[in-house]
């Protein structure tokens, strides 16, 4: 796929009336009840492009949590923003999403033929490279996995949670976990739904989505959760921040040591927590 320049994404100003943005436009919290959470990115997706959020906060005592997925709505055409995704949103057509479970969140793909199995076969045994270890491959799109893997809030058992995000050990719905939505095209005018998860693409939610209508992306800060902020993600050159943080991260054995080094404090709140 061509390469686009990255866009700063933000959330929609017109959500459900339960949704409170920071003055960023890049939290979104649910300030009251389990419902009317329902957020839009503010720009159309572009082909490939992840919108990806974080589980900032959580809420007990609800059942159900977050939703996300995409619709070719624009959200300034809407009467009403719909009470809940699932079903109120759906049901008005052009809309897919995906309710985000403690489990089974991955979808059952169709078994291949046995040319397909073995070009699969033939793709796995070659030996990786740069972009294998550091980018997402989703059929034609390669995504930078620097961002898409939660984190846990620095601690002394930091080390120890991290590598729970990175294997999916920890349920989707945890705090700290990162979940991803984006579109592949699929022939004319057509791109499949893809949702990302703590770096783990779940496969084609949504086959055949109409793309010649400009896509949103849809996040329901539903139930269990609270708050979710969106993760930028950097597609082209790292910028000279991210180059010093990953260096810096690299070269140290856990986060807590970072406090030991002589860094600008800015510089270690950022290694510490992106």
């Amino acid at each position: 796929m061509e390469a686009f320049p990255d866009q700063f994404m933000e959330f929609h100003p017109i959500h459900g009336t339960n949704v409170q943005l920071d003055s960023s436009g890049t939290q979104a919290t649910r300030v009251e009840s389990f419902a009317n959470g329902v957020c839009f990115s503010k720009q159309p997706l572009k082909p490939g492009e992840i919108f990806l959020i974080e589980i900032e906060d959580k809420e007990l005592g609800w059942c159900g949590h977050l939703r996300i997925g995409l619709t070719a709505r624009d959200p300034r055409d809407l009467e009403v923003v719909p009470e809940y995704s699932i079903p109120d949103l759906t049901d008005l057509g052009d809309s897919w999403v995906f309710a985000i479970t403690r489990n089974h969140n991955k979808v059952t793909e169709e078994r291949p033929g046995r040319e397909e199995a073995e070009n699969e076969n033939d793709t796995n045994s070659k030996p990786k490279t740069f972009f294998t270890d550091s980018h997402l491959h989703i059929e034609n799109v390669w995504i930078p996995r620097d961002k898409l893997v939660g984190r846990s809030r620095p601690g002394r058992f930091s080390h120890i949670l991290d590598d729970l995000y990175k294997t999916n050990t920890l349920p989707p719905t945890a705090r700290r976990s990162r979940i991803g939505v984006l579109y592949v095209p699929k022939g004319p005018d057509l791109g499949d739904m893809h949702i990302v998860i703590n770096g783990e693409d779940m496969g084609a939610s949504a086959r055949g989505i109409p793309t010649i209508e400009p896509v949103y992306a849809v996040v329901d800060v539903f139930a269990a959760t609270k708050c979710v902020r969106i993760v930028q993600v950097e597609y082209g050159f790292s910028s000279l921040q991210t180059l010093c943080r990953k260096s810096i991260q690299k070269h140290i054995v856990h986060r807590m040591a970072i406090d030991w080094l002589e860094l600008p404090e800015a510089l270690k709140h950022l290694c510490k927590y992106e």
